[in-house]
């Protein structure tokens, strides 16, 4: 069996990039962890589960390469950076070109995208294409893969009932409830694969 921890980035800092020229997508990969980020990646991922991990990813962006060091560190492992485990891209240039109840209107159409953005399924099949590369070439090792909220979300799209309840998420699989409502900072999600890559279980650990 081979067990993936699919891992969200904690806080990130808040900073104003009106002077900034640095285009949208640069800006959101280099979003930095705030303090209060620092300690609630500290606090989460320094628990025993995180022992014995045998191999650590991480998307590209600053903010879940800094959340990964601390299973780096506890481990003594080095971080894979992988650019397909990032989040989502909008393909806008400003945020004022964000469409009202874009967020909704992506998560119900699986196809809807803007600009040179990402859609829902293509968001879905790059990480799913790359959570199967990694399982192929680490079998029966216990992974850890930092990634971002919708970036995640869109890939347990593969394998969970997801239904929109009050304009929150419940993700179930296999009829147990996994959330009820929004993605904490390091929400984690615990996936257990046989060796055919066919996904057993999934469970959610540590929500607050």
């Amino acid at each position: 069996m081979t067990t993936i921890y699919l891992i969200r980035h904690s806080k990130p800092l808040k900073v104003n990039n009106n002077l900034n020229s640095d285009n949208l997508q640069i800006q959101n990969e280099k979003s930095s962890l705030s303090i209060e980020g620092e300690q609630i990646a500290h606090n989460k991922l320094c628990q025993k589960e995180f022992d014995s991990i045998d191999v650590l990813f991480s998307s590209n962006y600053v903010r879940a390469i800094q959340t990964s060091k601390y299973i780096s560190t506890k481990n003594d492992l080095e971080i894979n950076i992988v650019s397909t485990l990032g989040e989502r891209k909008f393909g806008i240039n400003s945020w004022d070109e964000l469409p009202e109840n874009f967020g909704r209107k992506q998560f119900l159409d699986e196809n809807y995208k803007i600009g040179d953005g990402e859609s829902q399924k293509e968001v879905r099949n790059r990480m799913y294409s790359t959570i199967m590369k990694i399982l192929n070439e680490n079998k029966n090792k216990r992974i850890v893969i930092v990634s971002h909220a919708t970036a995640i979300s869109y890939l347990l799209k593969k394998w969970c009932n997801i239904q929109i309840i009050d304009d929150k998420l419940r993700y179930s699989f296999n009829n147990k409830i996994l959330l009820d409502g929004y993605f904490d900072y390091c929400e984690t999600f615990k996936l257990d694969f046989d060796d055919e890559n066919e996904l057993l279980d999934i469970q959610n650990i540590g929500h607050n």
